[in-house]
């Protein structure tokens, strides 16, 4: 047996991320890709897998602790070779556990889960350390002020199970629900007093569902972006027609390419352009508000909609690729947010964001804006409409809707509206995007 460090591998561009949950103890047999802690950033959480099999000899972090990569945070037990253990551990500091994430996630906070500064609670939560439960579980007892130590698991290993929590309140050993709400009442969410919270189980049977992990930070990012950022969406829509059709005579070079050629491909080139003709939409606002900042990059984000939840991943540079590869782009990052593989540097860096609900239906709707980004476009379904053509007769065209959302601190009306024309020619014309 050797004796090796494990370390925080590359976690993209970010850094003094939260730990959130411990997954293993001391003593626990892992093998390769077990996790083995998991990390919360305002943009995504991530599972830290063991590289190596063997038994875990020591824990070098705590939850609530922040790290960053090459930090250090089990020393492990295994029949690899020897890649050195610390001569001095001390240097080595592990901050005590507090569950800072939970309270930030729990509380909606504005602030970043990373960011945000706890008070230490007169009254400090109870710890989970030695409970056999998973990090859905343990959140859920938090969320309801519950003592996991008090519930006897039926789960393998005596693991704590969703079933065991719902015995546990219906049996009325856990706290009220007006003390939950309060234990768990959003701290600095501009004031807003919490929904008050109902024993709903009083009208019927119910059934409690955990929300995993991608539609909890999915809705603390979409709470803190509509409480800060002042929302307009202006609506439109674009003749596709001949972009349509031009889409179809692509067909068979795209089969002989690989690729499935989509309106969206057309929409993210148009978009391009329209960014480079209006900066003011490919921005951000720094952190005092005062002053924007300009990207000279067009990155555009992807909303895709997956089994775990709505993921956003980021396609690089669409202003200089082509539409079958922007195509093989799409295809490529769609496949990898269904197949849970994005990493946090796919997620990030974008200019603006593509909320496409075309291939399920809509007239309209209004896309909360990704920020830090000033603008989100929304596509809804495409529909044939009648129009009065040169000689008096009817003809009819392919519309395509288009619903921008914007924020009103950085964009006025007449500029959305101008920018919104602007790319509705664009797709009435893809010549337009030689020109």
């Amino acid at each position: 047996m050797s004796v090796q460090q494990i370390h925080v591998p590359d976690i993209g561009d970010f850094s003094s991320v939260e730990i959130i949950e411990i997954l293993v103890n001391p003593g626990d047999s892992v093998a390769i890709d077990d996790a083995l802690i998991t990390l919360e950033s305002d943009k995504a959480s991530m599972d830290v897998p063991s590289p190596e099999a063997g038994v875990i000899k020591e824990i070098k972090v705590a939850v609530g602790d922040s790290v960053s990569e090459g930090d250090l945070i089990v020393i492990l037990e295994s029949e690899g070779e020897v890649t050195g253990v610390a001569d001095n551990d001390a240097a080595v500091n592990s901050a005590p556990s507090n569950d800072q994430s939970e309270a930030a996630d729990s509380g909606g906070s504005s602030e970043t889960p990373a960011a945000a500064s706890v008070a230490p609670s007169a009254n400090p939560a109870v710890s989970f350390e030695r409970v056999h439960a998973s990090p859905s579980m343990r959140r859920i007892a938090r969320e309801m002020d519950i003592d996991l130590n008090r519930i006897v698991g039926s789960g393998r290993k005596g693991r704590i199970t969703r079933s065991d929590i719902e015995s546990f309140v219906k049996g009325g050993t856990g706290k009220s629900a007006s003390a939950s709400s309060k234990a768990t009442a959003p701290a600095g969410s501009h004031g807003i007093e919490p929904i008050p919270s109902q024993d709903f189980s009083k009208f019927g049977d119910t059934e409690l569902l955990p929300l995993n992990k991608i539609k909890r930070l999915t809705g603390a990012n979409l709470s803190r972006a509509w409480l800060n950022v002042p929302h307009v969406t202006h609506h439109d829509e674009a003749d596709i027609t001949n972009l349509e059709a031009f889409r179809k005579e692509l067909k068979p070079r795209a089969e002989k390419a690989g690729v499935r050629v989509t309106l969206l491909a057309f929409v993210m080139k148009a978009l391009a352009d329209s960014l480079k003709t209006f900066p003011t939409f490919n921005s951000s606002l720094d952190e005092t508000g005062e002053n924007l900042i300009l990207k000279k990059y067009v990155n555009i984000g992807i909303a895709v909609d997956t089994p775990n939840g709505l993921v956003v991943p980021v396609i690089r540079d669409v202003d200089r690729k082509g539409i079958f590869e922007l195509s093989a782009d799409l295809m490529e990052m769609s496949g990898k947010a269904r197949d849970k593989k994005l990493k946090t540097a796919d997620m990030t860096g974008g200019s603006m964001t593509i909320s496409s609900l075309g291939g399920i239906g809509g007239t309209a709707f209004t896309p909360i804006v990704n920020a830090p980004e000033v603008a989100i476009l929304g596509l809804t379904r495409s529909k044939e409409q009648p129009f009065r053509g040169t000689d008096d007769g009817i003809v009819w065209r392919l519309m395509q809707p288009l619903s921008i959302s914007y924020d009103h601190r950085v964009i006025d009306g007449a500029e959305a509206a101008r920018f919104t024309r602007h790319l509705a020619d664009l797709l009435g014309d893809i010549r337009l995007l030689l020109a």
